[in-house]
Formats: structure tokens, C-alpha cells, sequence
């Protein structure tokens, strides 16, 4: 079975050169893991970088039953950034997989659910995301944080309390839970 590649591009023309590599490239993925329904490729050119070298731009996410693995990498050239991304995935999968496989029989199954966020901090609204919580136990909650490579923050429907919770990471190299009660 052949995955299907969506490519999207934002400030860079799609050449068929930078279509046939990225396909190419991104393709060998699912020999790593068979079970991705959706992969999805943006790459963009940001001519606004405070270093020359991460103005090119490629950021991969795949998505399969029960799992979301995203990775993004900066380089000089498309290309680089490119190979740069698809071995960083490459780890991410494999990493994913030994979880995955490591998980005990009598665990039930979370389909957990996440959408990139927006990094960059504007005044105003920018961008606004949409996606389905999925429950699930603060330690899938964790493993989803490290998985998708989310430096900053978790939002999670926690199964024991049973309220949507925020896991972040803090400075000290510890994570935090935010738990909101609503009055």
C-alpha cells in the first residue's frame, strides 16, 4: 500500500523536482510504519529569518489510528530541510513504535488527537485550530507531548478527572498540569 503525500507550500514555488523528491523521500516512511492513513508535507520559505540558514522550511505530519507524529526542520536549502525532517520522523516512528509495542495488553486504546500550534506571539488572534479530544491518562498525555515534539504545552481530555487539562513544560525541564475547575 502506497501512502498518499499531500504537499503544501507557502511562499515557495512547488517545482516538480522538490514534488518527485519529497515523494520519494517521505514514501520510505511507511516501511517504517505500515499503519499511516494520512501524510501530510508543508514546506515554506521564510524570508524574514534572523539566520540565513532557517529560511527554508519542512514540516511532516502523518496521522494513523490512534496516533498523530509531527517533525519540522530549518535549513539553508529545501533539500536539506527536507532529509533534515524525514530523519527526524524516521526516529520519532521508531520511538513511537517501541512505545507503542511496549504498552501492556490490558491498557485500553486512545485514539489521542492534536493540531499544530501556532508559535509565533501576536497581539491579535492569528489562527484558530479545531480538534477532537480523545481521552486519555496523563502518561499517554506526556508520551503524546514528547512524540509530537511540542516544546510548550498538551491539551488532553484526562479520563480520571474527567476535565480537559493542559500539560506544559517548565523551565526547570519538569512538566506542569493545569486542572481548571469551572465555577
Amino acid at each position: 500500500m502506497t501512502i498518499e503525500i499531500g504537499i503544501y507550500t507557502k511562499d515557495l514555488e512547488l517545482t516538480d523536482r522538490i514534488q518527485d523528491y519529497v515523494t520519494k523521500k517521505v514514501g520510505k516512511l511507511e516501511r517504517f510504519l505500515s499503519e499511516i492513513g494520512e501524510c501530510r508535507v508543508d514546506l515554506s520559505y521564510a524570508k524574514t529569518a534572523r539566520n540565513a540558514s532557517d529560511r527554508y522550511i519542512a514540516q511532516i505530519t502523518i496521522r494513523g489510528k490512534g496516533f498523530i507524529l509531527r517533525s519540522e526542520e530549518r535549513s539553508d536549502n529545501m533539500f536539506a530541510a527536507i532529509d533534515a525532517t524525514v530523519e527526524k520522523m524516521s526516529r520519532q516512528i521508531e520511538r513511537f513504535k517501541g512505545k507503542h509495542w511496549r504498552k501492556r495488553a490490558d491498557e485500553p486504546a486512545v485514539e489521542p488527537v492534536i493540531e499544530e500550534v501556532e508559535e509565533e506571539v501576536i497581539p491579535l488572534i492569528a489562527r484558530r485550530k479545531t480538534f477532537n479530544l480523545e481521552p486519555m491518562h496523563e502518561e499517554e498525555a506526556l508520551e503524546q507531548l514528547l512524540l509530537l515534539g511540542h516544546e510548550s504545552f498538551f491539551v488532553f481530555y484526562n479520563v480520571e478527572t474527567e476535565r480537559v487539562n493542559v500539560l506544559y513544560h517548565r523551565r526547570d525541564g519538569s512538566y506542569g498540569l493545569i486542572d481548571p475547575i469551572i465555577k
